[in-house]
């Protein structure tokens, strides 16, 4: 009991003092995971995190230690008043040594009011030699390797600031071979009363647990074909507006609501898609709702289970609609109460799609996938994903527009094994073999680096 006593303490107080680091002022962590990951240091695969220590006290030669009094010891900035006072006592006196050396030294130090509005700037790149034994790949995401050779997934630019006591601004800008897009940018309030935040501007959807997030913060190099086949390549994002409600209730409790435009051919593949017939009324817009629950079962066990719908207009005629089901899990260990850097998660994502075109047609994409970090800078993961051909409501296959060639149920493995140089690099290698609609298997190898540099908080649990 007593030898636990410190180390909980220190944990506790390393948990405030990384949400408070992790959390603007006066905001509120948007998920149980920026909680909880401040707390456990999970910043951008950090290896090191949950082995941080403060550094120790500068030893000072010559005194031994002792009690420190609230007394203030004498400085340059009174010696300098004191050789004013001096001065002006004694007229004719010569400078003093202390007053001439004031000007230089407050113009030496930064502006303490201009460094503290500069918004927390960082850059990641994501970087992937490929191979694939065809030439024709089946991957659907828009960062995902696509071609045989050397591929820029992206290079992020991501900013963020508190505004003010009552508005957060993030903002992320991705860099690709073809061009800059302004992935998201938005504002959040941080002064709503009653447990509610309001986020405006275009950002992803908070569907499902993959779609929220970027790339670097995956587990393996490319997208799960699921979130591409149903919102398109760059994952279900738009401007709009946004609603969260953190629930009183004994446990972490969240519903979401957002309402988004309904067009992007790589953002609403399920909806307007390409197509652009404006917003006549609520009717056009895309709703996506969420609700999120978070159980901490144990010190070292953690689960967060949600589910999501989209609901829209689609292209295929008057009064046409789409609606997308999900229901996602994740369960992570990772031992707070021992030193140790084992980190297990499961996550499982699985999607139902319905569509009017206009008769109805439906299917069923997900995945589910294992983490293991097995050694300090060491890490494996696998994964399988399954995508059905779409039934008609009778339960025969048939054709939806959208996806001519899936008539029957396509499957990929994908294994991989990860390094982490330091918290602010990763290397990857990866395998996976695709089976799709036509029966013939693609092999696929990516060899993928990834730096950080920068300020970048913790991400979501």
């Amino acid at each position: 009991m007593f030898k636990a006593f410190p180390l909980s303490f220190a944990l506790t107080l390393g948990a405030e003092v990384a949400l408070a680091q992790a959390t603007p002022p006066g905001a509120r962590p948007s998920t149980p995971a920026e909680a909880r990951a401040a707390a456990v240091g999970e910043i951008d695969g950090d290896p090191d995190a949950s082995n941080e220590t403060a550094p120790p006290p500068t030893a000072v030669p010559g005194k031994t230690a002792g009690p420190v009094t609230e007394r203030a010891e004498p400085t340059s900035e009174t010696d300098a008043v004191f050789a004013d006072l001096e001065q002006e006592l004694t007229p004719g006196a010569p400078p003093a040594v202390g007053a001439a050396a004031r000007p230089e030294s407050a113009a030496s130090k930064p502006a303490r009011g201009s460094a503290s509005m500069n918004p927390d700037l960082s850059l990641v790149l994501d970087f992937a030699a490929a191979g694939f034994s065809t030439r024709e790949h089946r991957q659907t995401g828009g960062h995902d390797p696509t071609r045989n050779g050397f591929n820029l997934q992206s290079l992020e630019l991501s900013a963020k600031s508190v505004v003010d006591p009552y508005f957060r601004f993030d903002a992320n800008l991705v860099f690709a071979e073809d061009g800059v897009e302004i992935e998201e940018v938005y504002g959040t309030t941080t002064d709503l009363p009653g447990g509610l935040q309001a986020r405006f501007g275009q950002f992803l959807t908070r569907f499902g647990r993959i779609n929220p997030t970027h790339p670097h913060a995956w587990d393996f190099v490319d997208q799960p074909f699921a979130i591409g086949r149903a919102f398109g390549a760059e994952g279900n994002r738009g401007p709009g507006v946004e609603l969260s409600w953190l629930l009183p209730l004994p446990w972490y409790v969240e519903l979401v609501a957002s309402a988004t435009h309904a067009t992007g051919a790589g953002t609403a593949r399920s909806f307007y898609a390409a197509s652009d017939p404006g917003v006549d009324g609520p009717k056009d817009l895309l709703y996506v709702t969420a609700l999120k629950q978070f159980f901490d079962l144990s010190s070292n066990w953690s689960l967060l289970v949600g589910t999501s719908g989209a609901f829209g207009p689609n292209d295929t005629g008057r009064d046409a609609r789409t609606a997308i089901y999900a229901t996602d899990l994740y369960l992570k260990y990772r031992p707070i109460t021992r030193q140790s850097s084992t980190v297990v998660s499961l996550q499982t994502e699985v999607l139902y799609r319905r569509r009017q075109i206009p008769s109805l047609v439906w299917d069923v994409s997900g995945y589910s996938q294992a983490f293991v970090r097995f050694a300090r800078r060491w890490g494996a993961a696998l994964r399988y994903e399954l995508g059905t051909p779409a039934y008609a409501s009778d339960g025969a296959i048939t054709i939806d527009p959208i996806d001519p060639d899936w008539t029957r149920t396509r499957h990929r493995v994908s294994a991989n094994v990860s390094h982490w140089p330091s918290e602010f690099s990763r290397l990857r290698l990866q395998g996976s073999r695709d089976t799709a609609s036509d029966g013939k298997g693609i092999w696929a190898a990516f060899l993928a680096a990834e730096l950080v540099v920068g300020a970048h908080g913790a991400h979501a649990f």
